[in-house]
């Protein structure tokens, strides 16, 4: 299947060659940084998308369910101190009246049910989810690269087939006047070519609307504005067969893979709910200091009490839920009817994902056989209008023939560079069904690639209670500083468009 896709990227190759002449905007106004090819274009977005940063950001975040989880099984430290003034109180006797206390308390959680070892299971689980989410996002950002970027591809082309239009009819309009002067046509022709040159210029503001358009998602999609963008190369590793790609697909998607895994940690959360009707032990230590800070009476004093002291104490605490107002059993029942939910998530992507491959794989058959049938057409309509001058210079066809004849092959060029468009881009599609559409897989060389296990691995065996992250910082570049897109497409002319009403010779 990649012979087809090499000749997708000459194809595309030679049709982006008369658009290196895109005019470039004021220098005032130029941007730091453009794009030119597509490997640049994932690059960029891989650095600096910020929807791919906001996911990356929200794994981090889901990275910090492990600490919290095994933080519940961790001893617990605190201190404590204190002041206490006795106001009134009719029993008073020898004691303080006032009294200073500082402490120290160690506890210990010894069982609580599996709660504990449940719960950081599924925050693992969780983890292994948001990194198959993080490669789903990923996947869908590259996806509207190669979108933006052949959309802006096909626009250039449109727009300069309809400028090639407006052009020819301009030549037909100029010859279909002289002729009509000189009384060998009428004032229908002219009339004729006259509409029909209204209609290609409005055909062609919209051509050029699209194209300001396309050049500003390519934009908010990359980060920086397109320049004289070349062929994107061919794919690799697309399938033959759809089964392969569906067999593919179920084994690698990452949006399949992460409902799994998301299903996986609602189990889990069963078992943790069901913790919470188990008994809970725990031991404890503690100290304190306390000082009568000068309250004692001397009978105090004689009595033996003493001005300051140190207490100690040790104790093990056996917790046993016997009722709780039913509410440990609606919290397993919660848990299992969020599993039950998961469980039909699953099914649900894993149809999504097959119907994903399945239509891919056939539109990527039929936009090549679109290419062909396209390009079949754009040759025999450009052999047509030939054949159609010639006959119209021994009066045998009419003006009405020649501009049926341009409009016709300008409806075909058009269809062939969608269809190109078209191919590509549902070949990019079908590699993101099947998983095959990452950074990784790509091979992308824009540097290091962004290592999802790395905070992980920083955090997981954190215990500091004051270890907190970076500030946080945008990292998606913002683009209200790029200049706003024109719709300038600039090469050459098709000889044949450029010829004028009455030529009398077959040859250019």
């Amino acid at each position: 299947m990649r012979f087809p896709l090499l000749l997708l990227g000459a194809s595309l190759t030679v049709l982006a060659a008369p658009l290196a002449a895109q005019e470039a905007p004021p220098a005032a106004e130029a941007p730091a940084v453009t794009v030119g090819d597509l490997r640049s274009a994932l690059v960029m977005a891989y650095n600096t998308n910020p929807d791919l940063q906001g996911e990356r950001a929200s794994l981090r975040a889901t990275d910090e369910g492990v600490p919290l989880a095994r933080s519940q099984g961790l001893p617990s430290v605190n201190a404590t101190g204190g002041v206490q003034q006795s106001i009134y109180d009719t029993d008073q006797g020898i004691g303080p009246t006032r009294q200073g206390t500082l402490g120290a308390n160690v506890s210990l959680p010894v069982y609580a049910g599996g709660s504990v070892r449940n719960s950081v299971r599924a925050a693992e689980t969780r983890i292994e989810a948001g990194r198959s989410s993080l490669r789903s996002v990923e996947a869908d950002v590259f996806t509207q690269v190669v979108t933006v970027y052949v959309d802006v591809l096909r626009d250039q082309a449109i727009v300069q087939l309809n400028q090639q239009n407006v052009k020819a009819l301009s030549v037909n309009l100029q010859a279909t006047r002289d002729r009509f002067e000189v009384g060998d046509l009428t004032r229908t022709d002219v009339a004729q070519s006259e509409a029909r040159l209204a209609q290609a210029e409005g055909q062609l503001r919209l051509a050029e609307a699209r194209l300001i358009a396309s050049r500003e998602n390519f934009i908010r999609v990359v980060g920086a504005p397109p320049a004289d963008l070349s062929a994107p190369p061919p794919l690799p590793n697309l399938p033959g067969d759809v089964g392969v790609a569906v067999d593919t697909a179920l084994a690698s998607n990452p949006a399949l893979e992460a409902v799994k895994k998301q299903r996986d940690a609602s189990g889990i959360d069963v078992d943790v709910a069901r913790a919470g009707r188990l008994p809970r032990v725990s031991v404890g230590v503690g100290t304190t200091y306390y000082n009568n800070l000068g309250s004692l009476s001397n009978t105090a004093l004689l009595a033996g009490l003493e001005k300051d002291g140190v207490a100690a104490t040790a104790s093990v605490n056996l917790t046993m839920p016997l009722f709780q107002g039913g509410r440990p059993a609606a919290q397993v029942r919660q848990a299992q009817a969020r599993e039950s939910a998961s469980i039909e998530l699953v099914t649900l992507t894993e149809r999504g994902v097959v119907a994903q491959a399945r239509s891919a794989f056939a539109t990527y058959q039929a936009t090549l056989r679109v290419i062909e049938s396209s390009r079949a057409a754009v040759d025999a309509n450009r052999l047509s209008l030939e054949g159609v001058r010639a006959e119209n210079s021994v009066g045998t066809r009419t003006i009405l023939d020649i501009l049926n004849a341009e409009q016709e092959l300008l409806s075909a060029q058009v269809t062939y560079v969608t269809a190109e468009r078209d191919a590509y881009l549902a070949g990019f599609t079908l590699l993101n069904a099947m998983g095959k559409a990452n950074a990784g897989d790509l091979s992308l060389d824009g540097g290091a690639l962004y290592d999802p296990t790395a905070n992980y691995r920083s955090v997981r065996g954190s215990i500091s209670d004051w270890s907190d992250g970076p500030e946080p910082a945008p990292v998606g570049t913002r683009t209200v500083g790029t200049p706003a897109q024109n719709s300038s497409v600039e090469g050459s002319l098709d000889p044949l468009l450029g010829r004028p009403v009455d030529s009398t010779g077959i040859n250019p």
